[in-house]
């Protein structure tokens, strides 16, 4: 399903998410003091324009430094990723600053954690998660879970949702990464792997995970060619744990918002975006600006949600507007006037998918002829689709056949329409309603027997 999802959604919420990182790393690139943020984009935004006269050039050195060599390393063609050196020099000139007398916030200073002995530190809890079953860890109120039937059911729509919403983000995520790689992603396996991950990963106090478009945005961006990218960036993480934790904890902040900036800027694809504004049609346009827009100032679940609902309406108005009624009442194939129907009778061939967005209009149509003087025919040849929708219009245009003494003959009936009508048990009416193979014969038939 997550194929039927327009490029216009994924490009949207892709740019939002985009925008949103880059956002948040304000704070840091120019070292606001801003110790909390709104809850809201709009008030984020707002809060952070009025603070930056505020801003801490140090960090701002350590940013821009950072930033100056990821845009630059690239030139030297060496097949180091530039993620590497920027984030060495701004950690270095964080060092400088830091022994000058200008404090830079950086990981160790930023957080700190308490282990299960009492022992304090600062930065990343240089140990590994231990085993424990789920339910005797605290819950929300701070004790173990109390089975029941209602905590049961509780849970059971929780864990739906929450691998529902999982496996679209994957996916949706993976639909993205194949954008920018090329390639394409293997959905079951993708979805197999999250799901055996996930039910191991609470036994050791993990919480749900899903892909993270901005690392494996990063990741591409880097050079990654195969999953074996991820191996390595888990067993990073590990070494990170038991090792390099104490390392860890001098890498500055204004340095890791100068990458995330520039993870920003790769993963908005903002060439694609700018091409699909510039080319594509407008209903494409305006989804993209809905996801685009909602993404920022909402969600991305609220945004993809009204992106499908919009693209599907918009899609559906395109298709209906395909369907059309063309008279093709007079024989162009013969200037004989003995061989052209009688003037009581109309020929009409419909074009397009007979679904409940068109059919109505078009069969609305048909029934102004449906006069006591008026018999029509009616080819169906180039109808793809008929359904419940176009079968109820079919049928009000028959009753008022009906009503109003008109013939209506039906021709060219495809195979799928034929199937419908079939399985509706419509069936011929003496004097209301016919069925020929083809239109030459239902011309031949009335014209012989008029």
């Amino acid at each position: 399903m997550i194929e039927y999802i327009p490029e216009a959604v994924t490009l949207g919420f892709t740019a939002g998410i985009a925008v949103v990182i880059a956002t948040l790393q304000i704070k840091d690139f120019f070292g606001l003091p801003l110790p909390d943020m709104p809850e809201h984009y709009l008030e984020k935004l707002w809060l952070l324009l009025q603070s930056l006269p505020d801003f801490y050039w140090p960090s701002f050195v350590v940013a821009a430094a950072t930033l100056a060599i990821m845009l630059l390393w690239p030139l030297l063609k060496l097949p180091v990723p530039p993620h590497l050196p920027a984030l060495i020099v701004g950690t270095l000139v964080a060092l400088l600053l830091n022994q000058s007398g200008f404090s830079v916030d950086t990981i160790g200073s930023r957080f700190s954690y308490t282990l299960a002995d009492g022992t304090t530190g600062f930065g990343i809890p240089p140990q590994l998660p231990q085993f424990e079953w789920p339910w005797l860890q605290a819950g929300a109120n701070g004790e173990s879970i109390q089975w029941n039937l209602r905590v049961l059911q509780d849970l059971l729509a929780a864990a739906f949702a929450i691998a529902m919403l999982g496996a679209i983000e994957s996916l949706l995520c993976a639909v993205v990464l194949d954008g920018m790689s090329g390639k394409r992603h293997s959905a079951n396996s993708e979805l197999l792997g999250q799901g055996i991950a996930n039910m191991i990963t609470p036994f050791f106090g993990g919480i749900t995970a899903t892909a993270a478009l901005a690392r494996s945005a990063a990741s591409i961006k880097a050079g990654a060619e195969s999953p074996v990218a991820g191996i390595i960036h888990a067993l990073v993480v590990l070494l990170g744990l038991v090792a390099l934790a104490p390392l860890l904890a001098y890498l500055p902040m204004p340095a890791m918002a100068a990458l995330l900036v520039m993870v920003a800027w790769g993963m908005s694809e903002a060439h694609k975006a700018v091409h699909l504004i510039k080319t594509a049609p407008r209903g494409d346009v305006w989804v993209f600006i809905t996801c685009f827009a909602l993404t920022v100032l909402f969600d991305m679940v609220i945004a993809i949600t009204a992106g499908i609902v919009l693209a599907a309406l918009l899609f559906m108005k395109e298709i209906a507007a395909m369907t059309h009624l063309d008279d093709v009442t007079v024989d162009e194939t013969t200037i004989d006037k003995t061989k052209q129907l009688p003037e009581n009778w109309r020929a009409f061939s419909i074009s397009g998918p007979l679904f409940f967005a068109a059919a109505d209009r078009v069969f609305g149509e048909l029934s102004t002829l449906c006069t006591e003087q008026q018999h029509i025919i009616l080819s169906l040849k180039e109808v793809s689709l008929l359904d419940a929708g176009g079968l109820s219009a079919l049928d009000k245009l028959i009753a008022k056949c009906e009503k109003n003494n008109t013939e209506l003959i039906l021709t060219d009936i495809p195979k799928q329409p034929l199937s419908t009508l079939a399985h509706a048990n419509i069936k011929p009416i003496k004097g209301v309603l016919r069925f020929y193979l083809t239109l030459s014969e239902a011309r031949r038939v009335v014209i012989e027997g008029h």
